[in-house]
C-alpha cells in the first residue's frame, strides 16, 4: 500500500505549518471498542458491537439537524442522549433509569485512546502546537483528555464555534483564534470527508489509517487520496514523516 506523498524537509518548512487540529473521535480514540467494551460489562445480554454501532449511527443524523436549524445549538452530549433514548428500547433496555442513562451518557468521556496516541502526541507536541477539532463538547473532550492522558496544548471544539463540520466556521475558525493563515493549520483524521472539507478551506490535512474504527470485523477502506498532504498509519508514522 502507498502511504501518500512524504515530501522533504525543504517542502515542509515552506508550507510553514505551525498548528495540527485533530480530529478525535475514531482518529484519536477508539469509540467502538470503548463503548462496546464497557456495554459488554454493564449489559452482558446485549449485543455490545451492534450497540456501539446504533448509537454512532444516530451522530450525523442529529448533527443535521441542528446544522439545518430544526434544532437550535445543542452540544454532543445532549444529542448523544437523544440518539441512545432513541435505541435503548432495540436493545431490550428501555427500563433504563434515569441514573443509569446518564452514566451511560457519559461513556463518550471515557472513551480509551488508540496505542500510538499518546507517545505520538507527545512528539508532534515537540514541534507542533496540537488542539483538537472536533464536534464533541468542551467539557467531554476535556474529560476524554483527563482519562486518556492526551497532552493537548489546547481543546477546541465545534461549541466553540457554535457549528459542527464539515462547516467552515470550524476549520478556518483554528487558524482565526491562532492568528495565522490556513494553510499554517493541518487537520489530522481518519475520514476523508472530514479532510476534503478541510481543505476546501486551504488547510493541509493528513490522513490516519484507523482500518478498526468500526470493529475488528467491520474494517474499513483505508485507500489513501493524493491530496491528502501525508498518509500515515498511526501518529508514531505521522510524527515519524513530519520529523518530530
Amino acid at each position: 500500500m502507498t502511504h501518500g506523498p512524504i515530501e522533504s524537509a525543504d517542502n515542509f518548512c515552506m508550507k510553514n505549518i505551525q498548528i495540527l487540529a485533530f480530529d478525535v473521535f475514531g482518529t484519536v480514540v477508539d469509540w467502538h471498542g470503548s463503548i462496546a467494551a464497557e456495554v459488554r460489562q454493564l449489559y452482558p445480554s446485549v449485543d455490545a458491537n451492534a450497540f456501539a454501532r446504533a448509537w454512532r449511527a444516530g451522530y450525523q443524523p442529529a448533527m443535521q439537524r441542528v446544522r439545518s436549524g430544526e434544532l437550535g445549538w445543542t452540544r454532543i452530549d445532549d444529542l448523544h442522549r437523544m440518539i441512545l433514548d432513541s435505541i435503548l428500547p432495540q436493545f431490550g433496555l428501555d427500563g433504563l433509569g434515569e441514573s443509569e442513562r446518564q452514566h451511560l451518557n457519559l461513556v463518550w468521556h471515557r472513551l480509551n485512546p488508540w496505542p500510538d496516541v499518546v507517545q505520538g502526541l507527545s512528539r508532534l507536541k515537540q514541534k507542533f502546537v496540537i488542539c483538537t477539532l472536533s464536534n464533541g463538547n468542551i467539557s467531554l473532550l476535556t474529560h476524554m483528555a483527563k482519562h486518556g492522558g492526551l497532552p493537548w496544548d489546547c481543546v477546541l471544539s465545534a461549541e466553540v464555534f457554535h457549528a459542527y463540520k464539515p462547516d467552515p466556521k470550524t476549520y478556518l475558525g483554528v487558524a482565526q483564534l491562532f492568528d495565522v493563515n490556513p494553510e499554517s493549520v493541518m487537520l489530522v483524521a481518519a475520514h476523508q470527508d472530514d479532510l476534503a472539507a478541510a481543505r476546501d478551506c486551504g488547510l493541509h490535512t493528513a490522513y490516519i489509517e484507523r482500518v478498526h474504527e468500526f470493529g475488528l470485523d467491520m474494517p474499513k477502506d483505508i485507500s489513501a487520496c493524493d491530496d491528502n498532504t501525508w498518509h500515515a498509519r498511526d501518529f508514531m508514522h505521522l510524527a515519524d514523516q513530519l520529523g518530530a
